[in-house]
């Protein structure tokens, strides 16, 4: 199938829960083409809860929000694609154009924030997709749930590529004042033609360089995060994209290694048929030699770096290229948990 303008995913796997599956054959008959372009529709689902948890020794945080499910930013080797499955939507195309905004997640962190027995730590926004995408514009539940943390003196962390961040720099300024808050830019390739393809409706290098910046002149906490590490096609920008972020003012870095789970892996293989086919083998064989010989390895303490040679080498530019920038490897910003008092609850007369 050729590429959709626009649009990250060239095909839609199916989904791997589905009980029967159906693939098209060729028959000699008749065809209906896939259209050109393919409008992005958004669902609402009320929220049950508001945080999720984790126990990975690999995240920074045991806990996370996020407030819509599918990305519209179209990166090909997202590794939140296969959670669209649980939702009965493929991890190609539908990730990218069927989009599910979660509502009522104030009230329910509310909610969770209230409870005896909750802990203050950190909160990330957001764990699986980008808590400001195009969506959010129209949504608000980002701003919404930072003016609730604001309010509680709540930690917040949040990773993104998207210049719309810049829209709530006052409640992030607010936060930053009380260390609150902590910022995390992503940062793949400073080629723009490669971006358009593999991040097709992400905000362009520059635009996060000049975010990074601007966030940064402001105040507040802000790192650059170089993510995906691909193998033989952006690995040679390591030390490039890490002179350009500390350049914009970044305070910290980090990088993370290309990660394919489950149906990431065909999408981002027939990805690279499509626009790179010269170099799809090299890629993919970087890649395994990666992942103990497999497209992927799921591993704590392996999944984000890899493993081998090559993920050595790849580690080895990195800490040198930090230690030339003085570009601290590991995030010392330090927030606060002592200040945290539980929000009042809804219709509460006291």
């Amino acid at each position: 199938m050729d590429p959709i303008k626009g649009r990250g995913a060239t095909f839609s796997p199916a989904n791997r829960f589905a009980p029967t599956r159906s693939e098209a054959e060729h028959d000699g008959w008749w065809q209906e083409a896939m259209p050109e372009r393919i409008a992005t529709v958004t669902a609402t689902e009320s929220a049950k809860s508001a945080l999720s948890w984790n126990r990975s020794p690999d995240l920074p945080f045991d806990r996370s929000i996020n407030p819509y499910r599918g990305c519209e930013h179209g990166c090909i080797y997202c590794y939140a694609r296969p959670s669209h499955a649980y939702w009965d939507m493929s991890p190609g195309i539908d990730f990218e154009t069927r989009l599910i905004a979660r509502t009522g997640l104030v009230e329910r962190l509310r909610e969770e924030l209230c409870k005896p027995q909750y802990v203050c730590r950190p909160i990330n926004l957001s764990g699986n997709t980008d808590a400001y995408q195009p969506i959010e514009a129209e949504y608000r539940s980002t701003r919404a749930l930072l003016e609730l943390l604001l309010e509680c003196r709540h930690p917040v962390t949040l990773i993104t590529k998207s210049t719309l961040i810049l829209r709530d720099k006052e409640v992030l300024q607010a936060l930053a004042r009380r260390r609150l808050v902590k910022v995390m830019i992503s940062l793949t390739s400073l080629d723009d033609d490669l971006k358009r393809r593999l991040e097709p409706r992400a905000a362009s290098p520059k635009a996060r360089l000049k975010t990074l910046h601007e966030l940064a002149a402001l105040g507040i906490p802000t790192g650059a995060l170089i993510s995906p590490v691909i193998p033989g096609l952006t690995d040679h920008e390591l030390e490039t994209l890490l002179t350009a972020a500390k350049d914009a003012g970044a305070s910290s870095a980090g990088w993370m290694l290309l990660r394919l789970p489950h149906e990431v892996a065909p999408l981002f293989a027939e990805w690279l048929e499509h626009h790179y086919p010269q170099r799809a083998a090299k890629v993919m064989s970087l890649i395994r030699q990666c992942r103990n010989g497999q497209d992927y390895d799921s591993r704590f303490g392996h999944r984000m770096r890899g493993q081998g040679v090559f993920a050595d080498l790849l580690d080895q530019r990195y800490r040198k290229a930090c230690r030339r920038l003085g570009l601290p490897q590991r995030d010392e910003t330090t927030l606060d948990t002592s200040s945290f008092r539980p929000p009042q609850r809804q219709g509460s007369l006291f």
